[in-house]
């Protein structure tokens, strides 16, 4: 069929579904009722020839073919916003729109709070979701707009996923005020002790592990979680040690915490902020990757600062 006896803004209706999983809030992005959605929805299926989404509980779930169209269709939307908008601008007090951060939990509790305070003040129709992402999924998940943006460390991606470093620092390792290890800490006093391993992954080594791996050393994991909140809070009452990024451990440390040196040469951990080509030009996109990368700026800048006084 020629797009021009095709409905255009039923694809404004695809992606709107796409983004929200859901007709209701879709209906509402729109500012539609949720018949006129299922209607529009309905006319797509019929001239696309395939259901594009199927009912999983309360979520609408994409087909194979609707996860093939997703990223030419928002690229094509983003180009004809673009055509319309003035010189690219977007205006962030009246947009409805849901980003998609990929954040694993360090950086999701340093990074959000701030992100949000400003989208309080500044855009009250932005809506924020954080998920933990697969880095092998990494990928499929930005091509095909599930996932905006995603922070994680140095990746080999395809060309088509863009990305900038925004934090760079050592390892160090966090105990308990008066553990044993509290006034200094050489390699097999690190090794002889137990320690915390924060991880999303069932099983496997940590980064700091690969480093002590390649110089012929293993430690010993006493204790495998998933979120930084919890192993602080263990190591704050026991003798076990965390070791984690110096970007994550200023905004993370508590009282009577005690932060040491990581005793090994290891090189130091680099993150980057990673986001699909086609979103480059959006202009709501690029607002957003700027908050954030003016957040993450700030941070580094901190432990810079941080390094420079210690």
């Amino acid at each position: 069929m020629h797009v021009s006896r095709f409905d255009l803004n039923l694809f404004v209706v695809f992606d709107a579904i796409y983004t929200e999983g859901s007709l209701t809030r879709a209906a509402k992005v729109l500012n539609l009722t949720q018949p006129a959605v299922s209607h529009a929805l309905g006319r797509l299926r019929e001239r696309l020839g395939d259901p594009l989404f199927v009912r999983q509980g309360s979520r609408m779930v994409p087909t194979a073919r609707a996860r093939a169209m997703v990223s030419p269709v928002r690229h094509a939307l983003g180009g004809f916003q673009r055509c319309l908008s003035d010189e690219g601008g977007f205006d962030a007090s009246d947009a409805e729109r849901t980003f998609v951060l990929g954040l694993r939990d360090g950086l999701e509790g340093c990074l959000l709070p701030p992100l949000m305070a400003q989208l309080m003040e500044e855009a009250p129709g932005i809506r924020l979701q954080s998920l933990t992402i697969r880095r092998r999924q990494m990928p499929t998940e930005l091509a095909s707009g599930r996932l905006d943006l995603a922070c994680d460390v140095m990746l080999a991606l395809p060309e088509t996923i863009e990305h900038v470093p925004v934090l760079s620092g050592p390892m160090v390792v966090m105990m308990r005020e008066g553990h044993p290890l509290a006034a200094g800490m050489d390699l097999p006093a690190y090794l002889a002790a137990q320690h915390v391993l924060v991880s999303s992954r069932r099983e496997g080594p940590g980064l700091e592990d690969f480093g002590l791996a390649r110089q012929g050393y293993r430690r010993h994991i006493r204790l495998r979680c998933q979120h930084y909140q919890a192993a602080i809070s263990t190591v704050q009452n026991t003798d076990l040690l965390l070791t984690l990024p110096a970007t994550l451990a200023g905004r993370l440390s508590r009282e009577r915490m005690v932060l040491q040196p990581f005793p090994a040469d290891l090189a130091d951990l680099e993150m980057h902020l990673y986001w699909h080509r086609d979103q480059a030009g959006d202009p709501a996109h690029r607002w957003l990757r700027q908050k954030v990368l003016a957040l993450l700026e700030e941070q580094q800048g901190q432990l810079m600062l941080n390094n420079e006084r210690t």
